[in-house]
């Protein structure tokens, strides 16, 4: 089963601290990156960095992860793990955008806006991303050949 890592500011302290011992529940290896005590004002891109720098490193060992990230839109979560190479990163918002993210662009982390989502609808939404496999059609994996194209420049 892939390792999850759990990375969240103020924000999505609370979202994160809920989901920690569900996914556990579920049998999945759980790492969270902090925030570990709720400070009021901390900075997302702290604790963005850190997950996504880890799946990064995950897989150029080979190995499997995902990263889980939430804050309160979810968004700038995402713009600071999208910064390390190897990182496709994407909030998600329903269930539809679960599966696309999976099945499409074979995002390695995701995140949620605590403000906008409740945690039965998240648990939801991480439970589809798990399960969706990536369809690795030729369209797709061109496109994320691009993508590492375009990394390796840089």
């Amino acid at each position: 089963m892939e390792k999850i890592y759990l990375g969240s500011d103020h924000g999505g302290f609370e979202l994160k601290g809920n989901l920690k011992p569900w996914l556990s529940e579920l049998g999945y290896e759980v790492e969270d990156f902090g925030a570990h005590t709720l400070v009021s004002g901390d900075d997302y891109p702290d604790y963005a960095s850190l997950v996504a720098t880890q799946v990064a490193n995950d897989l150029t060992e080979g190995k499997k992860s995902v990263g889980i990230l939430s804050c309160r839109s979810g968004g700038g979560m995402v713009i600071v793990a999208n910064k390390v190479k190897g990182i496709r990163a994407i909030v998600v918002y329903d269930q539809k955008s679960a599966v696309h993210a999976k099945k499409h662009d074979d995002a390695n982390i995701i995140s949620f806006s605590a403000d906008w989502t409740t945690l039965d609808q998240v648990k939801e939404m991480i439970s589809t991303f798990l399960e969706t496999k990536f369809l690795g059609e030729e369209r797709h994996v061109r496109r994320i050949n691009k993508i590492k194209e375009f990394e390796n420049k840089l």
